[in-house]
């Protein structure tokens, strides 16, 4: 988990040091904020929505470490390169969008992968603490990233600079990469179940179904559980729009929004340990909070006043954190092992599908914000009346006493 948690530091560092950045990149190429909603919100559809190819593609292949490496490899490349756009002219506004999407297109093709990996070294010191413990160095990453663009900013005031300073830790995610991957083999084919009268049985089958097929992911808690994920991404705003909105309203330097990412990071790391220590305890319960959150971002984060925007952002960090952590660990206690880069791959098409709807929601309501808060609060109720009812469909560790 050590190792792991290393390699997504030191990745999003680079991720989540640009991400602060995209928004007001994209301002200053001249993007409004429907642009700027279909840019980043397409870029975090794209981070979710492609997972439903490329987990099953990993589950066939078995072919976990290939994907983890090509998803990484693509981050390194693409965010780097975001230096270029300013200078690109008319094209540059093009350029930009392309690669804020091919960044969120490389954690589409790893995070199955790596997802699988993560989810059987974690299971012997238990799912919730093993991915929280996985997430809150993924999140220190997330932290020193906006630090150090912020600085640069700072000293420079240029964002090309910002960006280009990102290649450093960039080539160091993918040489901890590289170095992991000689001491961490792929999985293994599945062994069959034993024969009557055989050795023990090496692996628990999957359940099965009609005429001895595996149950199909989209029945029972699973769905729910993925229709309820839906509507929480449809809310849960890409902070592609946050920082729009700082900059261009609030008035916020880019510099000072980078430093709130970076408190908005803190905040989903201390998310991330507390829902994954309660649900190893208590069970998917603990989930019920994350429609509550993401209702309270459009009012908070989106306000007028600095002030209060500066709360919204660090709710919005809590709610990103029990989104990126916790929710897995319930995937992988919903599903069985052998299907489980293609649970991940299909829960993230959910996911990815409620934030390409949400990045439209928050770009054509962002002018009339009370529309846009019924809005948010509307699907919020939906997901918590879903979740609900996938919880006490549940059973097992899910709905301990």
């Amino acid at each position: 988990m050590i190792g792991f948690g290393l390699v997504s530091l030191a990745a999003d560092v680079v991720s989540d040091g640009a991400r602060p950045l995209s928004g007001p990149l994209l301002a200053q190429l001249g993007a409004s904020a429907l642009v700027v909603g279909l840019v980043t919100g397409g870029a975090e559809a794209a981070a979710q929505g492609l997972r439903l190819l490329f987990g099953p593609w990993a589950d066939r292949t078995r072919k976990y470490w290939t994907f983890t490496l090509a998803g990484y490899a693509l981050t390194a490349v693409c965010v780097p390169l975001l230096a270029v756009a300013p200078w690109a002219g008319e094209a540059g506004l093009v350029l930009a969008s392309v690669l804020i999407i091919g960044d969120r297109v490389g954690k589409a093709v790893r995070s199955p992968a790596k997802t699988v990996l993560l989810a059987a070294v974690a299971k012997p010191v238990g799912r919730g603490r093993g991915f929280a413990v996985h997430k809150s160095l993924d999140l220190v990453g997330a932290l020193l990233g906006p630090v150090l663009v912020a600085a640069v900013l700072a000293a420079t005031g240029n964002l090309s600079a910002a960006f280009s300073a990102l290649s450093v830790p960039a080539a160091a995610a993918i040489f901890l990469l590289l170095w992991l991957r000689h001491r961490v083999p792929d999985p293994g084919p599945r062994q069959p179940p034993p024969e009557a009268g055989g050795g023990p049985q090496a692996v628990e089958p999957a359940p099965p179904g009609a005429a001895g097929r595996p149950v199909s992911l989209l029945s029972g808690s699973f769905a729910l559980f993925a229709v309820s994920a839906f509507f929480w991404s449809a809310g849960l705003v890409a902070f592609g729009v946050i920082s729009f909105h700082l900059t261009t309203t609030a008035a916020i330097p880019v510099a000072v929004v980078a430093l709130l990412y970076a408190g908005a990071m803190a905040a989903a790391a201390l998310g991330a340990l507390a829902s994954g220590v309660i649900y190893d305890r208590s069970g998917g319960r603990v989930l019920l909070a994350l429609p509550l959150l993401v209702a309270a971002v459009p009012v908070l984060a989106l306000a007028p006043a600095a002030a209060v925007a500066f709360i919204g952002v660090l709710v919005w960090g809590t709610a990103l954190g029990i989104q990126d952590s916790t929710v897995k660990a319930l995937v992988a206690d919903l599903v069985p092992e052998q299907r489980q880069g293609t649970a991940y791959g299909v829960f993230a098409a959910f996911e990815g599908a409620g934030a390409l709807a949400g990045g439209v929601l928050y770009g054509a309501l962002y002018g009339t914000r009370p529309l846009l808060i019924a809005a948010v609060a509307v699907l919020q109720l939906l997901s918590f009346v879903v979740l609900v009812v996938a919880l006490r469909r549940t059973r097992g560790p899910l709905r301990q006493p």
